[in-house]
């Protein structure tokens, strides 16, 4: 992208938090008409004023996912920075002719460029190497509390059998990944049972994935979220909002907030919801069969 919409954010979260997120909120939201004839204007002339204008009116969505990561000890300012480069290369990438809205398809390289860099900034790049990694890394606070494990001790085996099947994942790295996140790697020569008499790789298979299998792991989960991006474009807006807000969000809404949005029953956004969901489902099958490409149902 052009420099002139890089020096659009010189208005720098790292100069000052309060100021930042103050200032963000001048820029103007832009009408689904605007943003179209200003799409247009970069996809055919790469119009930098008008990436500019894309850029700024969406900077409150990368600063409001943003948030949603505070609780990995990293300064936010650095976090919020991270997305606004995801947003950048969304903008880059947005195709209106696609029918959807420019922050549906930017968030999902907002929250790309942002657990990117915090796995990079944990030293996890081995580990997050494959999506079920990633998966398991952004997961597992919050499955410890489903389970109610206490705050740094370590898990039990079966505690640690159930996020691994949960995740679908391998149960030594639910250990190590687990051991890191508590600030000290756990040993898989820990002792375990009541005589010490056995080690944590005693409860343990080897089903490491080579190297070809994480691989074509990471092709498949990339593969999928274009189909996923691609397929988003069959549905009407409002159905297109109803399940990013329900599904495609970490921390999703609720059927009464968004009846008060919308005025219409719960049960109305949950049918609205459903309906999206099938066609989503169907988009995508038949986008995968078309490219030749496998895919669940």
């Amino acid at each position: 992208m052009s420099n002139k919409t890089s020096r659009s954010l010189a208005i720098s979260p790292e100069q000052g938090l309060s100021r930042y997120l103050t200032q963000i909120r001048k820029f103007p939201m832009l009408s689904k008409d605007e943003e179209f004839m200003l799409a247009k204007r970069w996809q055919q002339h790469e119009d930098p004023d008008a990436a500019e204008k894309m850029v700024t009116s969406h900077l409150r969505l990368v600063a409001k996912i943003a948030m949603g990561y505070r609780g990995y000890g990293l300064p936010m300012a650095e976090v919020i920075s991270e997305g606004n480069v995801g947003l950048m290369q969304s903008v880059k990438k947005f195709d209106p002719d696609k029918g959807f809205r420019l922050a549906t398809y930017a968030m999902w390289w907002i929250r790309a460029s942002i657990q990117e860099y915090i796995l990079r900034s944990w030293s996890l790049v081995k580990l997050g190497t494959t999506a079920a990694q990633k998966k398991l890394f952004f997961n597992l606070r919050r499955m410890r509390n489903e389970i109610e494990a206490v705050d740094n001790s370590q898990l039990r085996p079966e505690q640690v059998s159930h996020i691994a099947e949960t995740l679908n994942v391998q149960e030594r790295d639910v250990i190590t990944m687990d051991g890191r996140m508590s600030g000290s790697d756990a040993s898989l020569n820990a002792p375990m049972g009541p005589e010490g008499d056995m080690e944590w790789q005693d409860w343990l298979t080897d089903e490491a994935p080579n190297q070809a299998d994480r691989f074509a792991s990471q092709q498949e989960f990339d593969s999928r979220m274009d189909l996923l991006s691609s397929a988003m474009s069959d549905l009407t807006e409002r159905e297109q909002h109803i399940l990013s807000e329900r599904r495609l969000t970490d921390e999703p809404k609720t059927l009464e907030e968004l009846s008060v949005v919308y005025n219409v029953s719960r049960e109305r956004i949950r049918q609205i919801e459903m309906r999206a969901f099938e066609k989503l489902q169907k988009a995508m099958q038949r986008m995968a069969k078309e490219q030749g490409l496998p895919i669940g149902t």
